[in-house]
């Protein structure tokens, strides 16, 4: 399976979750300190999908169409 991006950006969690982009920008600032990373740092969509519970097939399927 072919993955078109590897980061998860705050567009894509408001797009996916139906939520707010400020939504978005916080719960990326939580998952990277849930990590333990740095705020320069990216997050995946294996973090993501770990972090929210979301299968990471319906992740990988999303950044696909985009």
């Amino acid at each position: 399976m072919r993955i078109a991006r590897a980061c998860i950006y705050p567009k894509d969690i408001q797009r996916i979750t139906g939520r707010s982009e400020r939504y978005g920008r916080k719960l990326l600032n939580d998952i990277k300190a849930h990590f333990g990373k740095k705020s320069y740092q990216f997050i995946t969509a294996e973090e993501f999908a770990e972090y929210s519970g979301i299968k990471e097939e319906i992740v990988n399927q999303y950044l696909e169409t985009i």
